[in-house]
This record gives C-alpha cells, sequence and structure tokens, in this order.
C-alpha cells in the first residue's frame, strides 16, 4: 500500500465509512445518494487539506486555550459547512454536526492505526538475517 493513489483511495473510503456511520448514529445528519456521500468526502478532504491548518493555525490560542477542545468545534465547523454547501447532505445543526465529526475523527484513528504498518523493531532489517555485533580491529 505504499503507492500514493493507493493511500489516497484507502483515506477516502476510510471518510466515507465515517460519514455513513455518522449518518446513521446521529439524529440531523443525512445524505440522498451514494453520488451525494462521494461529493461529501471529496469537499469534505479538500476543507481538511486545506481550511482545517489555516483554521488551526489562526485559533491556536484558543485551542491551547480550550486544552484542544478548540479542535473538536473547528472539525464540527467544516461538517457543518459542506452540509450547507453539498445539495443533498443535510447537516441540521452545531451539535449534529459535532457528532458527526468525533464519528468520523473516531473511524478514521481507528482504521488508520489498524492498517498502517507498524515499524520494524530496532535492530532487526527486513529480509536479511538478524544483526550481530561485528568487532574490527
Amino acid at each position: 500500500m505504499s503507492h500514493p493513489w493507493v493511500q489516497l483511495l484507502v483515506r477516502w473510503s476510510i471518510l466515507a465509512l465515517g460519514v455513513t456511520l455518522a449518518s446513521h448514529l446521529v439524529p440531523g445528519i443525512r445524505y440522498d445518494s451514494p453520488t451525494t456521500l462521494l461529493v461529501v468526502v471529496l469537499v469534505l478532504s479538500l476543507f481538511n487539506a486545506v481550511l482545517r491548518p489555516l483554521l488551526v493555525l489562526f485559533t491556536l490560542p484558543f485551542i491551547v486555550l480550550t486544552m484542544g477542545l478548540g479542535v473538536l468545534v473547528i472539525n464540527a465547523l467544516l461538517f457543518l459547512f459542506v452540509g450547507r454547501l453539498v445539495d443533498g447532505f443535510e447537516v441540521s445543526s452545531f451539535w449534529s454536526a459535532l457528532g458527526g465529526s468525533v464519528i468520523v475523527s473516531l473511524t478514521n484513528l481507528i482504521l488508520s492505526s489498524m492498517i498502517r504498518p507498524r515499524p520494524p523493531r530496532p535492530g532487526s532489517r527486513r529480509g536479511s538475517p538478524p544483526a550481530r555485533d561485528v568487532i574490527d580491529v
């Protein structure tokens, strides 16, 4: 899974699963069709790549003051904004957006940690025998 396009498709799939779970679990979030879900995933990915870092940068004192809870507010606002922009995707309130963004974030965290390759143990190399201590004189 080292190819960038494959990684992007996996990330979009995880995001689509998160939005689907949020629409089933949180009252006030719904989408009309799989095409709408695809558009939501693309727009949300774009916002997370472009707008989110800028918002985090500009609101850094607020985020520090709230001990990180400000990031949840930013995620909820982006989720709510996507609900306003995409026809067929409805986010009825800020609290629905907050619940949806928490579910999407948890889905992303859990699934990404499950598919991420584990780093090799110190001293071991893939495909080669274990390293031995050698003293050169």
